[in-house]
């Protein structure tokens, strides 16, 4: 028998946390901010930090890649982002703080034999992750692999994330959602508050636009609920997003992948249980 839909989303909400550190965590913000980031809000780290494995990207490439932010939102960040420092400086800076972030969420977790055997079941569900048409996933895949185990967890769920990540997003090209539109049908069906989208930086009026057309498909309700139809087409992306983030626990087969979630319960459990994440969130982050 082969992996189910369920087990696929049960390793994504196991392993967003794990790689969510990396823009959340105290010791990546003060790496990022010793290299000339402002930190005051997270999206000048943020944006260099998701972007640097693409090399030097310009906004275009970003925006098509990041998928929902608007066009302005990245415009603000890249290429300025090249200008403080260069993506290997960002990309050494990343490993510096999540070092430093496991050690102090997962204590003496981060040495033990839990993650290191994790570390070798994650890697080759991360190295057998199809990356064709997978933009962000392919350039994370291409990065030298670390030497000790707890960064070669992040990086295999780094691969992980993006290789599912770029698979919603045609997933969502698919269902016929633009950007816009996918975040006004994802808030539609509940799956965050509207504020949560804000960060997006789209304007009210392309949010009201945009409701406007899915409306106008019978996909939402004019109080911006949405409609059976709505939630139906969003549960197709869902279940197309798992498809699409199959591949690698298909390889690892069903024994290996049921061990690696088993082991990387406790981590979850620290990483959460630490309150760097937020609990209100659009990525997994807390859900099993």
């Amino acid at each position: 028998m082969g992996i189910d839909n369920g087990r696929v989303r049960q390793m994504w909400h196991l392993l967003e946390p794990l790689h969510a550190v990396v823009y959340y965590a105290p010791q990546v913000v003060e790496e990022m901010g010793s290299l000339g980031y402002g930190t005051g809000e997270r999206w000048p780290a943020y944006f260099a930090l998701r972007a640097a494995p693409l090399g030097a990207p310009g906004c275009r490439p970003v925006t098509s890649a990041f998928y929902s932010f608007s066009p302005r939102t990245v415009a603000e960040h890249i290429p300025a982002a090249w200008e403080v420092a260069s993506p290997s400086a960002v990309l050494t800076a990343r490993t510096r703080g999540v070092d430093r972030a496991y050690r102090a969420f997962a204590g003496t977790l981060t040495d033990g034999p839990g993650v290191a055997e994790a570390a070798v079941l994650a890697r080759r569900a991360a190295q057998a992750a199809p990356t064709w048409g997978r933009p962000l996933a392919a350039a994370n895949a291409e990065l030298p692999w670390p030497g000790e185990p707890h960064l070669v967890l992040w990086q295999a769920a780094t691969v992980l994330r993006e290789q599912r990540g770029d698979g919603h997003l045609a997933a969502l090209l698919t269902a016929g959602l633009d950007p816009v539109e996918a975040l006004v049908s994802f808030a539609s069906v509940g799956a965050a508050p509207t504020d949560v989208f804000t960060s997006r930086g789209w304007s009210e009026d392309e949010w009201s636009a945009a409701r406007t057309r899915l409306v106008a498909r019978g996909l939402m309700e004019p109080d911006g609920t949405a409609t059976e139809a709505g939630r139906a087409l969003r549960a197709e992306v869902e279940r197309r997003t798992d498809e699409l983030a199959a591949a690698p626990w298909e390889a690892l087969g069903t024994e290996d992948t049921a061990r690696l979630a088993d082991l990387l319960g406790p981590l979850w459990l620290e990483v959460l249980g630490s309150g760097m994440l937020p609990s209100v969130n659009t990525l997994g982050i807390g859900k099993i």
